[in-house]
């Protein structure tokens, strides 16, 4: 059990990541624009990839009648999201000193694994309906007016994950390093488990 204690503490130190590495990127790339705009998703707001990303962005936005990105103060989830974190990276953390002083049974490990899996999945879909409604909730007055060939309105949500062609913009959606080590910690978790199943087997026979 030690070996699955350290494995568990580890991982879920990892979480504490996302208070210095951005957890997921949105780009934008246009031939008008040789450096893509790239907004970085942290724990507790939205930061630019570059020094005025955030306000060309919002420029451009303003024409097609999109809202300006939001300010930490404008979303609850900046708020409650790091609370959460550094209450599952406290609760792995002691999870894994008890598992490592052989108290505890290895399925607490699994347990912190299926809490932060759904947890994870609540704010993947939280994340996908903010895209949705920044890109859909559009002022009636602005400047440029786009819609579909069948007559509706255009929308203009960058992709949950992957890529997506809005007007001349390429968008990219991807993970990026806090976001890694947040899946990387939860895995740990997993192999922490397995190998104190293991050990707890091997100690019984």
């Amino acid at each position: 059990m030690k070996r699955a204690g350290i494995i568990m503490i580890i991982g879920s130190s990892m979480l504490l990541g996302l208070f210095v590495f951005p957890m997921w990127n949105i780009r934008l790339g246009a031939p008008q624009y040789p450096e893509p705009l790239g907004i970085d998703i942290h724990v507790n707001g939205l930061k630019g990839e570059s020094e005025f990303d955030i306000q060309n962005i919002d420029g451009l936005n303003h024409y097609i009648g999109m809202k300006t990105l939001p300010k930490p103060d404008d979303m609850w989830e900046f708020s409650v999201f790091p609370k959460v974190v550094w209450l599952m990276a406290g609760l792995g953390i002691l999870i894994g000193i008890l598992g490592l002083m052989g108290k505890i049974s290895p399925i607490l490990f699994l347990v912190w694994f299926v809490m932060m899996s759904i947890l994870g999945a609540l704010g993947i879909y939280d994340f996908n309906l903010w895209l949705v409604d920044y890109g859909t909730d559009l002022d009636p007055n602005a400047i440029l007016k786009l819609v579909n060939p069948d007559g509706t309105p255009m929308q203009y949500n960058p992709p949950l994950l992957g890529h997506k062609k809005l007007l001349n913009f390429d968008a990219f959606s991807y993970p990026r390093t806090g976001g890694i080590l947040l899946g990387l910690g939860m895995l740990l978790s997993l192999v922490s488990f397995f190998l104190g199943r293991k050990a707890r087997l091997v100690s019984k026979s």
